[in-house]
């Protein structure tokens, strides 16, 4: 098979690389790629937004499957353009990946459908945000509507902080459109954990757990980012809580979706945040995880390219999967600055030193004369497996501290939750 993958980050670089063993695979291609996705597939310089380009690129080569990577792609209808030319490509339709592209849909859609989440409002003037602050106990947690990398979301421990967070959103707009309407929602407590589930329409398969470290710095502070780090499995994610889920969340989600018109196929994420009274939905992606995926990716072992086809075909039901034992950790190696400003173009040291026992996944780099330098904020992910989440920390720090960069940051508590828990 001759497969696209679409996107640039980390996350491609992973589903790459997993494709890649898979012998099904005949001639792997990536729009745009990385400093690093080069090394395992072609990459083609078209951007992973421009649609007919790359319908255009698929139809000329003969591509067998298109994998998208990013969200916006999947919002703007990628899935419907290319189904509609009879092509084979995994993710859901534009109707389906509202439960992305609008937290305000995936919120009242939550409502509709009884799944567990946190009281929220919605509000489209700044006016009426600021007075609707009145109805809920601080902290509160402030969300842009639309996409926003991941960054617009902000919790807010006062009431002049959640008062600033909405200007930014609203009147200065930070997020450009996707904050001229905000949820205003209770802050959850409780611990975190990623659940991703591969669907067909109509039935579903989950995967192996994850957690996500969301905040820039060291125990949890600072702005939210893309994501610094993660591992697989979370321990909090027990089978009887992974059970409780898929009934109480993927299956009333995958249900709800086919009966409102916009069956779901593809990847849906469910960000859970485990609470003493239960599961509650955070929020939904409708795509893999950045940096979940480079942790669940290396555990998984049975064949990528077959469970895409299975989603594509209708075929999930019936459906296992194998996976490695080993606990796997995924530390985001970021530029000085970010999730703010930073500067790029810096010469990446050291990736020629890690050893086997770690794998690099490029996220923000590019190649120059032989020479790898940093190009987004979040430039590196380094992975490694272990017998347990202790093993898997060493070997996985131990590669970072063989790499660098001008103005590098990492956080040096990934994994932390579940040590304790171990």
């Amino acid at each position: 098979m001759r497969i696209l993958v679409i996107g640039s980050g980390g996350r491609e670089h992973a589903l790459v690389w997993k494709l890649k063993q898979s012998p099904h695979v005949e001639e792997l291609f990536c729009a745009p790629g990385n400093g690093g996705i080069g090394a395992l597939a072609q990459c083609v310089d078209i951007k992973a937004d421009d649609i007919p380009a790359l319908l255009g690129f698929v139809r000329s080569n003969k591509i067998d499957l298109t994998v998208v990577g990013p969200e916006v792609p999947l919002v703007a209808g990628i899935v419907d353009v290319f189904e509609q030319a009879g092509l084979r490509i995994f993710g859901p339709s534009k109707a389906a990946a509202r439960l992305e592209g609008s937290k305000v849909f995936a919120k009242d859609f939550m409502a509709r459908h009884y799944i567990p989440t946190a009281k929220y409002a919605t509000y489209d003037t700044l006016d009426a945000a600021r007075a609707g602050l009145k109805g809920f106990t601080l902290p509160v947690v402030i969300k842009a509507d639309g996409l926003a990398a991941g960054k617009g979301v902000i919790i807010c421990d006062s009431l002049e902080e959640a008062q600033y967070a909405l200007k930014l959103m609203m009147a200065e707009r930070v997020f450009k459109d996707a904050g001229a309407r905000v949820i205003i929602e209770e802050f959850l407590s409780g611990e975190e954990a990623s659940i991703l589930a591969v669907a067909d329409g109509k039935d579903f398969i989950v995967l192996e757990s994850s957690q996500d470290h969301k905040r820039i710095f060291d125990d949890d502070k600072g702005p939210n980012t893309g994501g610094m780090g993660a591992y697989s499995p979370a321990p909090v994610v027990t089978p009887e809580l992974m059970a409780q889920i898929a009934q109480a969340v993927i299956r009333p989600v995958i249900d709800g979706m086919s009966r409102e018109g916009a069956p779901f196929k593809g990847i849906l994420y469910a960000g859970i945040m485990v609470t003493r009274h239960g599961p509650k939905v955070l929020e939904f992606n409708t795509r893999f995880g950045d940096p979940e995926t480079q942790a669940v990716l290396p555990r998984l072992r049975s064949d990528l390219v077959e469970l895409m086809l299975a989603s594509v075909e209708g075929r999930i039901a019936g459906l296992s999967l194998k996976w490695d034992p080993r606990a796997c950790v995924c530390v985001v190696m970021a530029a000085g600055g970010y999730p703010g400003n930073y500067e790029a173009g810096k010469d990446i040291h050291g990736l020629d030193r890690v050893s086997d026992k770690a794998v690099v996944f490029h996220s923000g780099t590019r190649q120059d004369a032989g020479r790898t330098l940093t190009s987004g904020g979040r430039v590196l992910g380094v992975t490694a497996l272990g017998q347990g989440i202790a093993e898997a920390l060493a070997n996985v720090y131990a590669a970072v501290a063989k790499i660098s960069f001008e103005g590098v940051h990492f956080r040096r508590d990934i994994g932390r939750r579940a040590l304790q828990r171990s």
